[in-house]
């Protein structure tokens, strides 16, 4: 009898500390996130133009590199709160006492989420008129929008993006590919290839040429884009009809151009010049103290800077 308590007291003390052996979750290294997310970032800054080693250091530090409750059980990777948020919700304490956080899908959601939280929001507007290259402004930038409340943010986010070379993901050229649409002709499946080529605006912005048959919805199903980025970066409106030889931008225009100002000629607009000079139609009104629709007088100068 006693033997037998021995035996069972002896086999539940192994099963004890074989719990204790067991080995812990691994934690993702900062080499392990970056590998796996470079790419995305590469997209968002050809899509939206934000840094590439900027979303990656945001993400490594917001996330602490993929191993947070909000990056493991949320998929957030870059702290997002809630705000107008009307998708799934987690709560933890942050500046405050249960802050409400946006939950996705998937960890892609997050940092697409995290590009148009940026694009859309008016207070980091100015960040867009930097380099794509230049993440050190962007980082003081990010500071000074208040992105973050450490004094220590922008610091943070330039150590990160030197220590592990994040500033090469920067200058990786050319748009990722888009998944081509599949057409099924005579039964079989054959790939459209993308109908138009990308160009660069002398303003350091991607744009496309309109050719017959454009569409809003089919430029922005090319290029995988929402109508609204469509819609905001030419200051359009639903209402528009597209023409052959127009400008469209893939992404924001500037809040200022090379030049610093431009003769009016006959038959412009401050919307065409706006395209012409790829800066933002707000910018060019503020500027010269004009409406939108205001008539310009030929001859007369426009300031672009």
């Amino acid at each position: 009898m006693f033997l037998q308590k021995f035996i069972s007291f002896l086999l539940a003390l192994c099963f004890v500390f074989s719990g204790f052996a067991q080995p812990s979750e691994r934690r993702t290294s900062k080499s392990q996130y970056i590998s796996k997310w470079k790419e995305e970032a590469i997209y968002q800054m050809h899509k939206y133009g934000i840094p590439a080693s900027i979303t990656l250091a945001q993400g490594i530090l917001e996330s602490a590199h993929g191993n947070s409750e909000l990056a493991k059980y949320g998929n957030n990777h870059f702290g997002i709160k809630c705000h107008k948020w009307d998708g799934p919700t987690m709560f933890k304490d942050d500046d405050h006492t249960d802050d409400c956080f946006r939950v996705y899908n998937s960890a892609s959601e997050s940092f697409k989420d995290h590009s148009e939280f940026l694009s859309k929001r008016g207070r980091y507007e100015f960040l867009f008129d930097l380099k794509s290259d230049d993440y050190k402004a962007w980082a003081k930038g990010l500071k000074k929008a208040g992105y973050a409340t450490n004094p220590r943010y922008a610091h943070l986010l330039i150590d990160l993006i030197e220590k592990h070379e994040l500033h090469q993901y920067d200058k990786v050229q050319g748009l990722p590919t888009v998944a081509p649409v599949l057409l099924t002709i005579n039964g079989q499946v054959k790939k459209e290839p993308n109908k138009h080529r990308i160009g660069i605006h002398e303003n350091n912005i991607k744009y496309i040429v309109v050719s017959t048959g454009d569409t809003f919805w089919k430029i922005a199903k090319e290029f995988d884009m929402g109508l609204w980025q469509l819609y905001k970066y030419n200051d359009l409106k639903k209402t528009d009809l597209l023409k052959d030889g127009d400008i469209i931008f893939l992404q924001p225009k500037k809040r200022r151009a090379k030049s610093k100002k431009c003769r009016i000629r006959n038959g412009d607009t401050l919307q065409s010049l706006s395209q012409e000079y790829g800066v933002k139609l707000k910018s060019l009104c503020k500027k010269n103290n004009l409406d939108h629709d205001s008539d310009l007088k030929v001859g007369t100068f426009l300031s672009l800077k």
